[in-house]
């Protein structure tokens, strides 16, 4: 029997930008930019180390690790430009990455956005130097979610020898039977790993906390079972007019939310240039 793997195991052509209080964490970033703080506490020409430095996430839910989402769109809403999302933000959206990146125990992301572009959840220096003074690891563990098919090793994901890497694949992945050096291999019981196993997996890594960086079909799957519990959205200054996917694609078989949406709380609003940088809390799916 065929087996028919969603979108987001199998690979798109999308490059989505990767119990306790996580420690407190400063990124330096390698350049300035000018940040103004719209809401709350307006606050003009700050630098991104003021404006983000020290991210303090909340408790993770009771039974899993906290699950954040950072997407990049266009003002109308799409997540990729020419095949990719790098050119639908600056430079500063980059930098930012970082501060996101440090504040979180895991970072995720589904092989398409492997396939598609050399990503990788590196942190650079100054946020691994900092991580280590809060008594946490220098780098985040980097899951890479992938379904049955073969996985791009020559990408820069698998050149970082002192990030602690995972890789996600379905029990008819050639690497459940062989799994690639340097790599920790995580078999799902089922053809494609699903949002809540890999919660447990990476429960058991250690983490309390995971951000996924896409692709839309990955973060569909979690919005499906209501594990999204913060977004970080830039909104890039761009109009692209086409019919590429959103930062959340559609769910397969219609959406639990529909009719009753997953409703946000807006913790922050940013600007730098002409992008807007937003972050909004869920609470616990049905609360």
């Amino acid at each position: 029997m065929a087996i028919h793997l969603p979108r987001w195991a199998r690979g798109s052509a999308l490059n989505e930008r990767a119990g306790r209080y996580c420690g407190v964490v400063q990124s330096s970033s390698q350049q300035s930019y000018a940040v103004d703080r719209l809401w709350p506490d307006p606050a003009a020409g700050l630098t991104l180390d003021e404006a983000f430095g020290g991210i303090a996430l909340p408790p993770a839910p009771v039974g899993r690790p906290l699950v954040g989402v950072n997407m990049v769109t266009s003002l109308d809403g799409r997540a990729q430009l020419a095949g990719t999302s790098e050119r639908l933000s600056g430079r500063a959206d980059r930098e930012l990455m970082q501060h996101y990146r440090a504040a979180y125990d895991a970072i995720a992301s589904g092989v398409g956005t492997l396939r598609a572009d050399d990503f990788y959840s590196h942190l650079g220096h100054a946020a691994a130097e900092q991580r280590v003074a809060a008594g946490r690891t220098a780098q985040p563990l980097a899951v890479l979610i992938a379904g049955g098919g073969r996985v791009p090793t020559d990408r820069r994901f698998f050149t970082y020898d002192d990030q602690p890497r995972a890789l996600a694949v379905g029990t008819d992945s050639p690497y459940a039977a062989t799994p690639l050096p340097g790599v920790e291999t995580w078999v799902a019981p089922t053809a494609i790993p699903q949002p809540a196993w890999l919660l447990e997996r990476i429960a058991a890594a250690g983490c309390a906390s995971v951000l996924l960086e896409g692709g839309p079909h990955l973060n569909a799957a979690f919005l499906a079972e209501g594990l999204i519990d913060e977004l970080y959205w830039t909104v890039g200054a761009r109009l692209v007019g086409t019919n590429a996917l959103p930062m959340i694609a559609p769910i397969p078989g219609g959406s639990p939310w529909a009719e009753h949406p997953r409703e946000g709380e807006l913790i922050s609003v940013h600007r730098s240039g002409e992008e807007l940088f937003l972050r909004y809390r869920f609470g616990s799916a049905g609360a």
